[in-house]
C-alpha cells in the first residue's frame, strides 16, 4: 500500500471470537452489514471453552439453555454438557452461519484508540493496523487467569500451571500435588485427579457453597422427544423460568436461607469426619459467590490420599508450601484454581479515548458503563459482557443476546440517520449507575458476608446486575438515542443492507 492509499475502514470491528463475538457476527450478518471483521488473539474460536481443558470442565447451567435461541441444539449428550461438546456446538454454529471466513485468527489487540480526526477507530495487533467505524469488545471475562502474588510462587521448582492454561503433558501419576483455590474450576478437576496422585492437598482459603448437580447422561428418547416443534423451546422456557425464580433470592438474600438447608444437607450426608465437614462449612449467605453444584466433590475430598488445608497460601519455599495458618507441605505439583480478572479486565488495558488515556484509568475507582454496553469517553463503542451485567442465577447467553439487540438496534439507527458518532451521555450514564449502586445495597452479593469477583479491591460492586433478566431485556430492548450524543454526515456511513 503507498502512503497516499488510504486504508480500508470497516464499519463494524469485533474483538474476541468466544461466544459473544459469534453471536455478534451472526446478527451483523442478519443486519445486512457486510463490511465487518473479528479480530481473534488465538488460532482457533471458543474463547472460555477454547482456553479451559481441564479434566472435569463442564458447564454449570443446563444444556438447553446454554445456547443461542436462534441455534438451540436437540443432541446434547448430558443434561450439563462438558467443555468439548460446547466448543463443538459454538464451531458448528460459526460454520453453518458462515462467518469463519470473517474472523482474523492469531491477531490479538494491543491498542484499541479511538481518533476523532478522521472519527475512526485505529486497532493495532502486532503485525496489522484496523481501521473502524465501530467497534464491539467481546474479549469475556473468564479468559485471562489470575496467578497470585505468593512469595516464592514464581520461583517453585516443580511444575506450576493455572487450570485455565493445564498442562496436558505433564502427567501426575504417583505426584504430591497441591491446588490452590476452591473455586468452579476446582471443585470439577480435583474429583478427576484425585484418584492418579500420591497425595493431594487442596489449599481451601474460603469454603464454598456446593449443591447437587442434577446431571445426567440424555437417552436416545428424550433427545427424539427434543427434536419435536416446539418441544425443545418449551423445555428451555420452563428452564428459564426456574432459574428466574431461583433468582429472586439474590435480590431477597433471606429467601436464600432455604436453599442454604439443601446445601448443609448435601454437605452432611457426603461428609461423615466432623472436623472435615467443620472446614468445608460455609459462614456467609450461599450467592454472595458463585453457587457451585457438584456430586462428586466432597466424596473426593473424603479419600485417604486427599487433605483439606483450610488455609491461603502464604509462601513457597522450594519445594515447601507455607500456609497462613503456619503448615508446612512438601509438593511436586501446584495447579492455580484462582479464576480470572474479572473486575480489572486486561482488554481495559488496551482500549483508548482519543486524548490517549485507557479504559483502566476511566475506570480506576471502579468499572462503570451505561446499561453494562457504552462508556462515556469512548464514541462509537460497544461491550459485551460489561459492568454490572453479571448474574449469578441464569445463562449467559441471556445477556449476551440481550445486549447484541441493543447494539445492533444502535447500528441500525446510525445507518438510518447517517450517524457518524454516538456517545452516550455522562448524565444518563451517571443516573443509571446510580440506579444500579443503590438497588445492588440490599443483594445477597453486597451483604452476604463474603468477598468474591463480584466486588472489586475498593469493595464496590461492578459486577453484578441487580434486576431481573426480564428487567435486563427490556433495558436492552432497543436503542434510546435520548441518552446520546449523537453527530452525522451527508455521506453514507455504513455501506450494505437497508
Amino acid at each position: 500500500m503507498s502512503s497516499n492509499t488510504s486504508p480500508h475502514v470497516y464499519d463494524v470491528l469485533v474483538i474476541g471470537a468466544g461466544i459473544s463475538g459469534i453471536g455478534a457476527g451472526i446478527r451483523l450478518n442478519e443486519a445486512g452489514f457486510d463490511n465487518w471483521v473479528i479480530l481473534e488473539k488465538a488460532a482457533d474460536l471458543g474463547g472460555t471453552w477454547r482456553d479451559n481443558t481441564y479434566p472435569g470442565c463442564a458447564c454449570d447451567v443446563p444444556s438447553a439453555l446454554y445456547s443461542y435461541s436462534f441455534a438451540q441444539k436437540p443432541d446434547w449428550s448430558r443434561a450439563f454438557a462438558g467443555q468439548g461438546e460446547i466448543l463443538d456446538y459454538v464451531r458448528a454454529v460459526a460454520s453453518q452461519h458462515r462467518i469463519t471466513d470473517q474472523i482474523h485468527f492469531q491477531q490479538p489487540v494491543e491498542r484499541a484508540q479511538w481518533q476523532e480526526q478522521p472519527g475512526h477507530w485505529r486497532v493495532e495487533t502486532p503485525d496489522r493496523c484496523y481501521h473502524a467505524r465501530t467497534i464491539i469488545a467481546c474479549s469475556g471475562y473468564l479468559h485471562e487467569p489470575i496467578v497470585p502474588d505468593i512469595p516464592g510462587l514464581k520461583a517453585f521448582p516443580g511444575t506450576l500451571f493455572h487450570s485455565a492454561r493445564w498442562n496436558h503433558h505433564h502427567n501426575l501419576q504417583g505426584e504430591r500435588v497441591a491446588v490452590v483455590g476452591t473455586g468452579a474450576s476446582a471443585i470439577q478437576f480435583v474429583p478427576e485427579i484425585q484418584p492418579d496422585v500420591a497425595r493431594l492437598h487442596v489449599f481451601q482459603r474460603t469454603p464454598q457453597w456446593v449443591l447437587p448437580k442434577p446431571d445426567h447422561a440424555i437417552p436416545d428418547i428424550e433427545r427424539r422427544l427434543f427434536e419435536l416443534p416446539l418441544t425443545l423451546k418449551a423445555w428451555r422456557t420452563l428452564l428459564y423460568g426456574g432459574f428466574e425464580t431461583f433468582g429472586v433470592g439474590f435480590r431477597n438474600p433471606k429467601l436464600l436461607e432455604q436453599i442454604q438447608k439443601l446445601g448443609l444437607a448435601h454437605l452432611r450426608w457426603a461428609v461423615q469426619d466432623p472436623a472435615l465437614r467443620a472446614s468445608l462449612t460455609p459462614d456467609y449467605t450461599l450467592g454472595c459467590k458463585r453457587v457451585l453444584m457438584s456430586n462428586n466433590y466432597y466424596p473426593a475430598l473424603n479419600r485417604a490420599n486427599v487433605q483439606v488445608h483450610a488455609t491461603g497460601l502464604k509462601q513457597v519455599r522450594g519445594r515447601t508450601l507455607i500456609g497462613q495458618d503456619g503448615s508446612r507441605t512438601e509438593v511436586d505439583t501446584i495447579i492455580l484454581g484462582t479464576g480470572f480478572h474479572v473486575t480489572e479486565p486486561p482488554i481495559a488495558q488496551r482500549i483508548f479515548n482519543d486524548a490517549g488515556q485507557s479504559l483502566s484509568q476511566m475506570w480506576s475507582e471502579g468499572m462503570q458503563a451505561y446499561r453494562g454496553t457504552t462508556v462515556n469517553g469512548l464514541p462509537n463503542a460497544f461491550m459485551v459482557l460489561g459492568p454490572n451485567l453479571g448474574i449469578g442465577h441464569n445463562s449467559a447467553f441471556i445477556v449476551i443476546e440481550a445486549q447484541l439487540n441493543y447494539i445492533l438496534s444502535t447500528l441500525r439507527t446510525m445507518r438510518a440517520k447517517r450517524l457518524s458518532r454516538i456517545e452516550v451521555r455522562a448524565d444518563a450514564q451517571a443516573r443509571y449507575n446510580q440506579r444500579v449502586q443503590a438497588d445492588l445495597q440490599k443483594t445477597v452479593w453486597n451483604t452476604g458476608g463474603c468477598s468474591s469477583y463480584y466486588l472489586d479491591r475498593n469493595g464496590f460492586n461492578s459486577v453484578g446486575f441487580p434486576w431481573s433478566t426480564l428487567t435486563m431485556q427490556r433495558l436492552l430492548k432497543r436503542f434510546d438515542a435520548r441518552s446520546y450524543h449523537l453527530s452525522n454526515r451527508d455521506e453514507a456511513v455504513f455501506g450494505g443492507g437497508s
